[in-house]
């Protein structure tokens, strides 16, 4: 896997986070992961096409997702429905527009987040393909950037 395709979203969510939630976002050590299943209970998909295919998933725990929306939408998010995933979605679509300014000259375009709630919930991916999980923590939880991309 080119990591230069990964670097602007692991920059976007670093960049978000800071202007979109207030609070810093760091990430650590990249990993590859073992298992089908996500890191945690809510996660925000973005699909990508052109030299890279695949997709990015934004994973949060069940508790930090509603925190995230809470302070976007500066309302308090407390059940789990339409408030929560649209807002999870809108997260991972203001991330991957801050992805896309920094593709410098990759041909690749980004869908429409889609989002993906419960615990044990499995990700497809493509046979062969390695999925990288960039962990980030923050002062409001932990959560992980999943990265399953085929590159040309």
């Amino acid at each position: 896997m080119d990591v230069s395709y990964v670097n602007p979203f692991i920059r976007a969510t670093v960049d978000t986070f800071s202007t979109m939630i207030g609070t810093g976002a760091k990430p650590g050590k990249p990993h590859l992961k073992t298992e089908p299943y996500p890191s945690h209970d809510v996660s925000g998909i973005i699909g990508l096409s052109g030299d890279a295919q695949g997709s990015i998933a934004i994973s949060f725990p069940r508790a930090l997702s509603f925190k995230l929306v809470s302070k976007m939408l500066q309302t308090p998010i407390k059940v789990m429905g339409p408030e929560l995933t649209d807002g999870i979605g809108e997260l991972a679509n203001i991330i991957a527009g801050n992805a896309k300014q920094h593709f410098n000259g990759m041909n690749l375009s980004i869908s429409l987040p889609n989002v993906v709630v419960g615990k044990g919930h499995v990700l497809g991916v493509q046979k062969g393909i390695p999925t990288m999980v960039v962990p980030f923590e923050s002062v409001l939880g932990e959560f992980a950037m999943e990265v399953t991309l085929k590159t040309k």
